[in-house]
């Protein structure tokens, strides 16, 4: 079988070898095959990375009963013999004794030369590597495609999340380069999705059908900015237009939408403690939700479908991870970093003014319509509050906008576009 070992977080790096040293002396014990995987998040990137925190604790512990978790990826351990591209066989036994005796008769010289052309560029040139042997290429997600391979030849996976700190990772910090990064990611589980690789498809009669299922919401995480976007702009602007989407808060069918909301957010909140998290890191989490699927996601599915239609070429951008100390010192102050001009910022910038658009334009007919305002929260009551929450989770992209004097505030160049195209689009929807 295929072991997946998770190591949550430490806070000295110095740790790290023991850690090491520590799981080998544990794999010698484990009965079952294949590689060790390890969860890499610093305790100081939980602010950005609350999505890893919530996988760790919670996803993998769901996909480890279906079958096993899926391979995504670092500081891994790879069975040799899956790595290779070995098929599982029930019979497949390990000579550890063996293993742990291996010498080396060759001179220093020759293990050199043999080392050289190892590492060289030309070596895995005309063999299977890269398609049956180790991570497969072509795909922006090759954790991801190498583990659905290794699992389509019989090899399984077992989550395993030991109390004791294993490795310190490094995340990005400043909010361009997550986005970035799960664009990236995005645009990878799309990839896989639609290529011969799709889980629902490859994995046929080669794993449970549960477990491919539970592939395809990654997958499709980049298409469903397409709702996203939709719920984030309509009832704004449906709002303008004096169209309502909601029941009358007199109406009793108000009640089902109420509660799955309650609901659905409650629940969400009770996961984020429990996996030890607090209020104000959950509502971080939130906004980091909302950004990430109405711009990298966005990007992520519009590049995909340039990339079907043969206009875009597989491009893998590396995520920076280094910041200056100015940044440093604004990130454990829990301020988001944006500080530079990108088209995901217009996107967001953009989306927040026409949602404060939005309620002003609901707030103008309360006020002037003085003797129809409780007709107006009546039938508009739900769509205006919706609107508020929206305007409360881009408090930090208002706050970049206007207020900030630091080099991470928002640049005036999206501060000026997001209001004229916000504007343009509210006067277009009232005309």
């Amino acid at each position: 079988m295929w072991i997946a070992i998770c190591m949550p977080t430490i806070q000295r790096q110095s740790n790290t070898l023991c850690a090491f040293s520590w799981m080998k002396r544990r794999e010698m014990r484990l009965p079952t095959y294949s590689f060790f995987r390890v969860s890499i998040i610093s305790q100081k990137m939980k602010f950005m990375l609350a999505l890893f925190e919530y996988c760790n604790k919670l996803e993998l512990h769901g996909l480890d009963a279906i079958g096993g978790p899926c391979y995504n990826g670092s500081g891994c351990f790879h069975r040799r013999e899956a790595l290779c591209g070995k098929k599982y066989e029930k019979n497949y036994k390990v000579d550890w004794k063996k293993v742990s005796d291996t010498k080396a008769d060759e001179s220093a010289s020759f293990l050199e030369e043999t080392c050289k052309v190892l590492a060289s560029c030309t070596f895995e040139h005309n063999t299977t590597w890269g398609k049956e042997m180790g991570l497969i290429y072509g795909f922006l997600v090759e954790d991801i495609i190498t583990g659905l391979n290794i699992q389509c030849k019989g090899w399984k996976s077992m989550y395993l999340s030991p109390e004791r700190d294993g490795f310190l990772g490094v995340a990005p910090i400043t909010l361009l380069q997550t986005l970035v990064q799960h664009k990236r990611w995005m645009d990878g589980h799309l990839q896989v999705f639609l290529s011969r690789y799709c889980p629902l498809l490859y994995g046929y009669k080669k794993i449970p059908l549960k477990l491919r299922l539970a592939y395809c919401p990654y997958n499709l995480w980049a298409a469903n900015c397409l709702a996203t976007l939709y719920i984030v702009v309509m009832p704004c602007l449906c709002l303008l237009k004096g169209i309502s989407l909601f029941p009358k808060i007199s109406s009793p069918w108000v009640f089902p939408f109420a509660y799955v909301a309650f609901v659905h957010r409650a629940y969400s909140l009770n996961e984020f403690l429990w996996c030890g998290g607090t209020f104000r890191g959950w509502c971080n989490d939130q906004r980091m939700w909302l950004f990430n699927r109405t711009s990298a996601y966005f990007f992520a599915l519009f590049e995909t479908i340039l990339k079907l239609l043969g206009y875009s070429r597989l491009n893998f951008v590396v995520t920076a991870k280094v910041a200056d100390k100015e940044a440093l010192k604004r990130y454990d102050g829990e301020l988001i970093e944006f500080g530079a001009t990108s088209p995901m910022f217009d996107i967001l910038a953009t989306l927040a003014m026409l949602n404060l658009f939005g309620i002003f334009g609901a707030l103008k007919k309360v006020i002037l319509d003085v003797d129809e305002d409780l007709q107006v929260l009546e039938k508009f009551g739900l769509q205006i509050l919706f609107c508020f929450v929206l305007v409360t989770i881009n408090l930090p992209v208002y706050q970049a906008l206007f207020f900030r004097n630091d080099n991470g505030k928002m640049p005036s160049s999206v501060t000026y576009k997001s209001i004229i195209f916000a504007m343009l689009a509210c006067t277009a929807t009232m005309c």
